[in-house]
């Protein structure tokens, strides 16, 4: 079958009605066309993991039990037992139908409030014995105090806070240890062991991974919150922090001639820029851009993490010449390859979520660019500022309440944009900025331009969480010790670019010599390295503008 030559389009992401596909992909090809046994686009990828039918998990404890007594009784017969500390490594595992039983009772559930919760019984019931946990602790504070105390010579005597332990002799720093152990063996949940015994069954990672999405869905609903909840999350995303490490990911690249299934699942989990139909693809992995994406061993030529990337001249200022005007020639001049240009870096599995991917690959592609290109030295990001237009309206709206005006533009300013839209500049800018209606206005976008640009530099230099970048996105380039480096006006003209970030967007780049130094800068210091237009704009925000 030779390479297709056009292609119609998606509706939402799922195919329709193709003319053309990767000549990987006979058997879609043939079912699109009404020639194959009913195989639909939509099921080529299977976004959650497929599980043994099992009927649906109601009156499993007898007749007429409710499903919350079915969970009760499932989890009392899944979750394995801790065993006690000296029998940890004698005891044999749970066997492998208990695991499978409990993704199988899972998978049947209706709905994101069931799964939730069984979630929140699984989190609140079987965590950490607290009883064994002061236990031990009580035993390592009067032996580290009794270590301490001969160690430094001095007669033994009760520390802070085990005034009331009677004092053992001093002992060999061993004991001290063997006690710490014991206290973090009784740190470790029960549902740990679940997990743990789950990722060994086939597709058992998988099903964590959605299960962890599952879990993030609900504590975003407010369905599935508290403590216990918070830590299971957090227990679970450690666990595949080290299953997800770099040494089981593999970096492939994604061509024209890739397999339709891995093409599809990147166009479809592409969350920065849409991809619109089958030819928009093709552009984004033909000549002069490139696409790469991990994949675990687990799961080979499954897309993890993507990243999409354009080989340029410069430095770009807009997305626009990436990835709508772009035609791609049949074969690249190497010579007009000096930049690298990372616009677009989306994760397929929300499961995975806080796991360490995007910065790893980042850094193997400058690896692999490098190799394909030596003289390949300019590396740089065009990235979306998500959640500038929120913060900027937001302000607006406080000022006007609290002060009956705003001081974010100045007289003048406010006077110019108020004779352009005609009306009071809060409310009226609320409804123009929502919308892409005001990018074609020459005269709005000229005023407008100004106080943008130094509003933007400041949410996104000065705005801060905890201390760090409030954006997202800068924060997760400035760790990778990225430079900010040049916000570009207009930059994204379609109407996400213009609600979210009034169409800007921001390059950040990667001196690869000083990405360390910056790093450890950020993340210990928290200072933001920046360019002189970026600290120039955040002054004039300092001068002109009041919070």
């Amino acid at each position: 079958m030779g390479e297709p030559s056009a292609a119609r389009g998606f509706r939402k992401h799922r195919i329709v009605a193709v003319a053309g596909i990767p000549n990987s992909c006979p058997q879609a090809l043939g079912a699109m066309r009404g020639l194959g046994p009913g195989l639909s686009a939509q099921r080529l990828l299977r976004l959650r993991p497929r599980l043994p039918t099992r009927p649906r998990p109601r009156r499993l404890g007898g007749p007429g039990a409710t499903l919350e007594r079915a969970m009760d009784e499932l989890l009392g017969r899944t979750v394995p037992q801790a065993p006690a500390y000296e029998l940890r490594e004698k005891t044999p595992a749970p066997a492998e139908a208990q695991c499978a039983d409990f993704m199988r009772f899972y998978g049947a559930l209706e709905g994101a409030s069931q799964r939730a919760e069984l979630l929140g019984r699984l989190a609140r019931g079987f965590g950490v014995d607290h009883g064994q946990v002061a236990e031990q602790s009580a035993g390592v504070l009067r032996l580290g105090a009794a270590v301490g105390g001969a160690a430094a010579g001095t007669p033994f005597g009760p520390g802070p806070g085990v005034s009331s332990l009677p004092a053992p002799p001093p002992r060999e720093p061993g004991a001290l240890l063997h006690a710490e152990d014991r206290l973090r063996y009784a740190l470790v949940p029960r549902y740990r062991g679940l997990f743990q015994h789950i990722s060994k069954l086939e597709g058992g990672v998988r099903f964590l991974v959605q299960l962890r999405a599952d879990l993030l869905e609900a504590q975003a609903l407010k369905i599935a919150e508290g403590p216990h909840v918070r830590e299971m999350n957090g227990v679970l995303k450690n666990m595949l922090s080290d299953w997800f490490s770099t040494g089981f990911l593999n970096l492939e690249r994604v061509t024209w001639h890739s397999p339709c299934e891995v093409l599809q699942k990147i166009s479809e989990c592409e969350a920065v820029h849409p991809v619109k139909n089958w030819m928009d693809m093709k552009r984004r992995v033909s000549s002069y851009r490139r696409c790469y994406f991990f994949s675990h061993c687990s799961t080979p030529g499954e897309p993890l993490i993507v990243l999409h990337v354009a080989l340029t001249n410069e430095i770009t200022n807009n997305i626009q010449t990436i990835v709508k005007e772009f035609c791609p020639p049949e074969t690249e001049d190497k010579n007009k390859i000096v930049t690298a240009i990372f616009y677009s870096i989306s994760l397929t599995q929300q499961g995975l979520q806080g796991v360490e991917l995007g910065s790893f690959l980042i850094k193997r592609v400058v690896k692999e660019l490098q190799r394909e290109f030596p003289h390949l030295e300019t590396f740089s990001s065009l990235s979306p500022i998500p959640g500038f237009t929120k913060w900027l309206l937001g302000t607006l709206s406080s000022q006007t309440k609290e002060l009956g005006r705003n001081e974010l533009f100045t007289d003048s300013e406010c006077n110019e944009i108020s004779d352009i839209i005609g009306g009071p500049i809060s409310e009226t800018l609320k409804i123009l900025l929502t919308s892409n209606e005001w990018v074609k206005s020459e005269k709005l976008v000229k005023v407008l331009q100004s106080p943008l640009m130094r509003l933007c530099a400041w949410y996104l230099y000065g705005e801060k969480h905890r201390g760090y970048a409030l954006n997202p996105v800068a924060n997760f380039h400035l760790q990778n010790g990225a430079v900010m480096w040049r916000i570009n006006w207009l930059a994204d003209l379609s109407l996400k670019g213009t609600t979210s970030s009034c169409g800007m967007m921001v390059n950040y780049r990667y001196f690869l010599e000083e990405t360390g130094v910056n790093s450890a800068a950020y993340l210990g210091a928290k200072n933001i390295k920046a360019s002189e237009q970026v600290l120039n704009l955040v002054s004039q925000f300092q001068k002109l503008s009041k919070l």
